[in-house]
């Protein structure tokens, strides 16, 4: 289904912890149609400062309404978080590609998929974790530090076997989560290889998971972050490199297989 322009009701918009916000709103129509990694293209205010919509991941799906995670960072955000319940907010999604799961092998054992998220990258996984929760897979997650550890729970809620790391060791591991990804398909080796790697976060980050992949010969699948200013692939604002040419996350992407990128 193409993507759409609407009006939709927030139901709610809360600070999550630091500058991190939920922010929920009821659209049967997006809510139907949104795919694990895809977006929405979001208006922060009313009028046209900020000229720019926000690119906001689909964190989750439930019933006729989606929920977004989404940082505060700047003039468009802090914007957005000021946005009350009972508002209409002007959306246009879903836009993009997203993870393709349903080859998936049904019969896969359990925790033989892995989702690597560095910071806000837990954002589009929630959505995937609700998809494939029968396979209960195994998240890896990596922060600065442990308030800034997001969405573990929601993890948990799903069946899903949660492992933190932070750089400062305030929880869970003391390190990286490539470090943590490669330590772990070293100690599950006997147990099988895993089939598949989903993988959001910094890009650094994105190129360690690539590389890993590749030396265990295990599929990846990873959703790009980077700057988007129309979302529909006009702007040429966002291409990236890959074997067949250059690309654009926005409508190309922003999920790509992890081989055909060129860092």
């Amino acid at each position: 289904m193409e993507a759409v322009q609407l009006k939709a009701k927030i139901i709610s918009n809360k600070k999550l912890k630091c500058n991190y916000w939920y922010l929920e709103f009821d659209s049967r129509i997006i809510a139907k149609s949104a795919l694990p990694g895809q977006f929405i293209e979001v208006k922060t205010g009313n009028g046209i400062d900020p000229l720019l919509r926000r690119p906001i991941s689909v964190h989750s799906v439930s019933g006729t309404q989606v929920k977004l995670v989404y940082e505060v960072i700047g003039k468009g955000t802090q914007i957005l978080s000021e946005r009350k319940p009972g508002a209409f907010l002007d959306v246009i999604g879903p836009l993009g590609n997203g993870f393709e799961y349903n080859r998936l092998t049904k019969k896969l054992d359990k925790q033989k998929t892995i989702l690597v998220a560095g910071g806000m990258g837990v954002a589009p996984l929630v959505f995937l974790a609700e998809k494939i929760k029968s396979h209960r897979p195994v998240v890896l997650i990596g922060a600065r530090n442990k308030e800034q550890v997001l969405c573990a729970q929601e993890f948990k809620d799903l069946g899903c076997k949660v492992i933190i790391t932070t750089d400062d060791g305030s929880l869970g591991f003391k390190g990286r989560v490539t470090e943590l990804l490669k330590g772990f398909l070293s100690e599950n080796q006997k147990t099988g290889k895993p089939e598949h790697i989903y993988a959001c976060g910094p890009q650094p980050m994105l190129k360690t998971v690539v590389q890993i992949s590749r030396e265990n010969n295990i599929a990846s699948q990873l959703s790009l972050e980077t700057h988007m200013a129309c979302g529909f692939g006009v702007c040429l604002g966002c291409v990236v490199s890959t074997k067949t040419g250059y690309k654009r996350v926005c409508k190309d992407g922003p999920v790509f297989m992890g081989k055909e990128l060129i860092w």
